[in-house]
């Protein structure tokens, strides 16, 4: 099987700082793999063991500084065979419609069973980028998919929603979406890491800036809402009931 696995890079968030106006400064913060990608990097690497012979292609797009060597070799310690990117600066801050049309670019002509996405990216979490890659490739696509096997010319998909488990087989070529109890991202060993940078990494400039289609007017942390602080006596008779109202009375 030829699999391919998209991911996303995005600002690592514990990097991130929030100034005072409730804005938010990006310049310290390292870019890492998108945390539910791993889970589909994972589950891209266990599908092509279960199938010897399978070959897995990792795929991203973004600015130029996503061409990171250490970031590449954490993504091939995983299990990946290959990377290929778009690391452009005309890619920076793309929305979910345009990360599509550059993922569907950089697949042009490559010849691919399955392409898995994590069911969202870290930062955003728009939940589309899947389905429009899809749609822009013309395949079928499947979501919220928690297990998978490849029969044949299909893939069987279980998907866990609300109120139901169920299980559907897709015809291939698709895009499935893979939620994060898919599979436990591995951690990769030393002799991981040092083999990473052998594999093939294939980085290229975008040849075309893809539209945007959503514009964004502003983006800050959440206002900080005052809190209460009550502080009780344990020994003091009613203690407990008066600390049961109190937590009654703030749910």
């Amino acid at each position: 099987m030829n699999i391919v696995v998209a991911f996303k890079v995005v600002p690592d968030d514990q990097d991130i700082q929030v100034a005072g106006d409730r804005s938010l400064d990006f310049s310290k913060a390292k870019g890492i793999v998108s945390a539910y990608d791993l889970n589909a990097i994972e589950a891209a690497a266990q599908l092509a063991a279960a199938h010897p012979g399978s070959t897995v292609t990792a795929i991203t797009v973004g600015p130029a500084s996503i061409d990171d060597s250490k970031l590449k070799k954490n993504v091939l310690a995983r299990g990946v065979d290959n990377l290929r990117m778009v690391a452009d600066d005309a890619l920076a801050d793309l929305d979910a419609a345009a990360t599509a049309e550059a993922l569907a670019a950089l697949l042009g002509g490559t010849d691919f069973d399955v392409v898995l996405c994590g069911d969202g990216s870290a930062d955003d979490y728009a939940q589309q980028v899947d389905v429009q890659l899809a749609a822009r490739l013309g395949l079928p696509s499947v979501s919220a998919v928690t297990a998978l096997t490849a029969e044949g010319d299909t893939i069987v998909a279980e998907r866990t929603l609300e109120d139901v488990v169920e299980e559907v087989r897709v015809p291939l070529p698709a895009v499935v979406a893979v939620s994060p109890d898919v599979a436990l991202p591995r951690i990769p060993g030393m002799k991981d890491i040092l083999a990473a940078g052998k594999k093939p990494m294939e980085v290229t400039a975008a040849s075309v800036a893809p539209a945007r289609t959503i514009e964004v007017v502003s983006c800050a942390a959440p206002q900080a809402a005052e809190r209460a602080c009550t502080v009780l006596d344990a020994s003091a008779d009613g203690a407990v009931e008066e600390f049961a109202a109190a937590l009654k009375a703030a749910l």
